[in-house]
């Protein structure tokens, strides 16, 4: 591998152009592509082969006019003032009408009147059906609140009515009984990913246009408002972090400036490459931040390692420009490869989840972190081809020249902890294993509204509707029943006895039956829980609807289906939950394999795997405090705790697993490396140490500032994201790596390399540590000593 690496390093150098050309070549393609085809992203988290999946494909198929997307509107009036004044009511009714008159918007008088049926029936369908999308926003938990209008089943009075005008009901509008706030929902003829562009904008236009200067506010639902990218210019403040950082390390501006130029071609070939295909795929507004995330922090530490071991071939053995940079691809790029590939196993380990929107962001962040290691490996030593000598400045080798062999601070640490190894040791474990405690206390569920920022329309919108309608009307249920007789029916009484059986459940407070399919066999009911989506007693109330053992369901002769926010919610949870340990045993199992390889050694591996469980249960710990808890959250710009994202754990630990064997990589193999060269014991974990610490420490302070910058950003899911990781990285580089792995190593001593002779035999010599090359190197070296010296004489 080393002589392979040193052979395209030497090549890259000696013809930068060709391959600098060919990189742009590759950028002017992705660019081609991306103005023919256009980008597009969804809010979609779909979940194939999950209870509530299966009940919203049953629908589609038996009731497809009920299969469309659903959004709705709040009206609010000023503090202490009225909704039903003449005026406003004209108002609401006016934007109304003008909603039902866009296209793709469903008219329910319409469908009334084309139905045969009754304008309130076909309002409770239409408002009922609109929680089945999984993209549903947190403000639409109205979407059966007109169900809830028309149901006679509750025995106290709801705090709230339709609207009426003229004595009749305005369809798909309710208001509450103080006045305070209205609710419009309605139903799309298809689903939001489906609509054209502009359909959305037209709906939130006409309904402000109408409400302007008449005191009422308008507050659309999520649903209505186009997906975003989460990406602003916070994140430029990691890379300001992440330059300066380089600066120091290497101490030139030119050298500093290469490792964010490379990891900007592999970012902007990873993320503009999924934008250009994003028209053929479904992806989501994360996948590209995902990648965009990994691909900066890898992208820049990738660089850094070889430009680093380039500089030290110049300064220690006084190596030219040329052959420094061959050899340091050849070396420093063989660890460089060996960890872009544990971090691609941890992320194509997502695929055996089987949950296609993980899937797609493993997919793309892993083929970023390739592209990230192919540049590293190919483009990086054709522009230090173009830099040649510059690499490093006359003073900075003069300075280097006249320095005394005084130890700095990484060896005075590395002495220390050596010397109080079972301490260090202890402490560590007990320090991550405190904060580690609250993870066993860690919700998971998809964020509402009920946990967004006070200042946000999304918890604004959920904070109305609780107090107006109810906390449930943010998070309704659709149950589906359906005849167990395969030509059986379910009559109008039986339809009556299931909503009646279900009504006195204890967390029910409305529950309405809102149509049936064509031959009778499939009913449909909207449920408003009396506790919000992410309420542990909504949850409850999901699980005793499906048991198989209901007795609604046996007194009926049918099967109950539930879907809707909370029952998807719930549903990603339990199947995230299932395949976790899955997960996690494919990608230790494999990643192991890979370490045993690179170190020879059956400990290294194992302490590190061991090291990394320490760290990200650290992480879940106090990634639950902050933003569960809320402990510190303000300094993170949270101010209302909830819920983690359903795939945080599995996706974080993935993540954090093959980052951390970067750092893994880097600095054991520097122990090793010392090791080989004839350092023995202690020694050798203190000599790897001095040399490698100090680039580590760069590499993990960068990769911290990149994934921090994404802590700035609105969006909570990807501020939890970016908080965790960059935890995550920060705990395993310096608790672990910096204190746990030396302590560790110097507890053994040489005995951390014993490998059996029979595996030592089965397994390849993959020479990370070049010494076949440097050993090759050193020969030919000799032998034109050996020339010049024989033609002397």
């Amino acid at each position: 591998m080393s002589k392979l690496l040193y052979r395209i390093g030497k090549s890259a150098y000696n013809k930068p152009w060709t391959f600098i050309l060919g990189w742009v070549l590759i950028i002017g393609i992705v660019v081609a592509m991306l103005s023919i085809n256009g980008m597009s992203v969804s809010s979609e988290m779909k979940i194939e082969g999950t209870e509530s999946q299966k009940v919203l494909d049953k629908l589609e198929q038996e009731l497809p006019e009920a299969s469309g997307g659903q959004a709705s509107v709040l009206f609010t009036a000023p503090e202490g003032e009225r909704l039903d004044m003449p005026e406003r009511i004209v108002t609401i009714t006016e934007a109304v009408n003008k909603v039902y008159g866009l296209d793709y918007v469903i008219n329910p008088a319409e469908l009334a009147a084309a139905a045969g049926a009754s304008l309130s029936d076909q309002d409770a369908l239409g408002s009922a059906q609109g929680e089945t999308s999984a993209e549903a926003g947190n403000a639409q938990g109205a979407d059966a609140s007109a169900a809830g209008a028309v149901s006679s089943a509750p025995t106290e009075m709801p705090p709230y009515m339709p609207l009426m005008v003229n004595g009749m009901p305005v369809p798909g509008v309710l208001i509450a009984t103080d006045g305070s706030i209205a609710l419009f929902q309605f139903q799309f003829t298809v689903q939001q990913n489906s609509l054209p562009p502009g359909v959305t904008d037209s709906v939130v236009e006409a309904v402000t246009d109408s409400v302007e200067g008449s005191g009422i506010t308008a507050l659309p639902s999520d649903s209505l408002k186009e997906v975003e990218l989460p990406i602003g210019v916070n994140e430029v403040f990691g890379l300001i972090i992440a330059a300066v950082v380089l600066i120091m390390t290497l101490g030139s501006l030119v050298a500093a400036g290469l490792p964010i130029v490379t990891a900007l071609f592999g970012v902007g070939i990873g993320v503009g490459g999924a934008f250009a295909f994003s028209s053929f795929v479904t992806m989501t507004s994360f996948t590209p931040v995902l990648a965009l995330m990994i691909g900066l922090a890898v992208g820049i530490d990738y660089s850094l390692f070889i430009v680093n071991r380039q500089r030290r071939l110049i300064f220690d053995q006084g190596l030219t420009a040329r052959e420094a940079a061959g050899r340091a691809v050849g070396t420093a790029g063989s660890a460089v490869f060996f960890a872009g590939l544990t971090v691609i196993i941890a992320l194509c380990g997502l695929l055996v989840i089987g949950i296609s929107f993980l899937s797609m962001m493993a997919i793309v962040a892993s083929i970023t972190v390739f592209l990230s290691v192919l540049i590293a490996l190919t483009l990086l030593p054709a522009l230090l081809g173009l830099v040649g000598e510059r690499i490093c400045s006359e003073k900075a080798r003069k300075k280097n020249r006249s320095k005394t062999n005084a130890h700095g601070i990484a060896h005075g640490w590395v002495k220390s902890i050596v010397k109080l190894r079972w301490l260090v040791i202890v402490a560590v474990v007990v320090i991550l294993g405190t904060a580690a405690i609250p993870a066993g206390k860690m919700e998971l569920g998809i964020p509402s509204g009920a946990s967004a920022n006070l200042d946000t329309s999304a918890r604004q919108s959920y904070d109305a509707i609780s107090s107006g309608f109810g906390e449930g009307f943010n998070g309704p249920l659709l149950i589906v029943a359906e005849a167990k007789d395969p030509s059986g029916t379910i009559a109008p009484e039986a339809l009556g006895g299931i909503a009646q059986g279900i009504q006195q459940l204890k967390n029910v407070s409305v529950v309405t039956p809102v149509g049936m399919n064509k031959d009778g066999s499939i009913a449909i009911l909207s449920l408003i829980p009396k506790t919000g989506p992410t309420d542990t007693a909504t949850k409850d109330l999901v699980q005793e609807l499906r048991a198989a053992d209901s007795i609604i369901a046996q007194n009926n002769n049918v099967t109950l289906g539930v879907t809707g926010f909370t029952a998807i919610n719930i549903d990603m949870s339990s199947r995230l939950a299932d395949v976790f340990p899955t997960y996690i045993g494919i990608i230790v199992i494999l990643s192991l394999i890979i370490l045993m390889l690179v170190f020879r050694s059956i400990l290294v591996p194992i302490k590190a795997t061991v090291g990394f469980l320490l760290s990200v249960l650290a992480t879940f710990g106090i990634t639950t405090a902050v933003f569960q808890w809320g402990w510190a959250s303000d300094l993170f710009g949270v101010d209302t705790g909830g819920p983690l994202m359903s795939f945080i754990p599995i996706l974080v630990t993935g993540i954090l697993y093959g980052l951390a064997m970067d750092y893994q990589v880097f600095l054991v193999s520097s122990m090793r490396e010392s090791y080989v060269h004839g350092h023995k014991g202690r020694d050798s974990v203190v000599h790897g140490y001095d040399q490698a610490s100090r680039v580590v420490v760069a590499a993990a302070v960068i990769m911290v500032a990149v994934f921090a910058g994404f802590v700035l950003t609105h969006d909570i899911m990807i501020k939890q994201i970016g908080f965790a990781l960059a935890l995550g990285i920060l705990i395993d580089a310096f608790f672990v790596r910096m204190a746990f792995v030396p302590a560790v190593m110097a507890l053994f001593g040489d005995k951390a390399w014993w490998l059996p002779k029979w595996l030592d035999r089965l397994l390849p010599n993959l020479d990370v540590e070049g010494d076949k090359l440097i050993a090759e190197l050193n020969a030919k070296d000799d032998e034109k000593v050996v020339k010049v010296a024989s033609k002397s004489h």
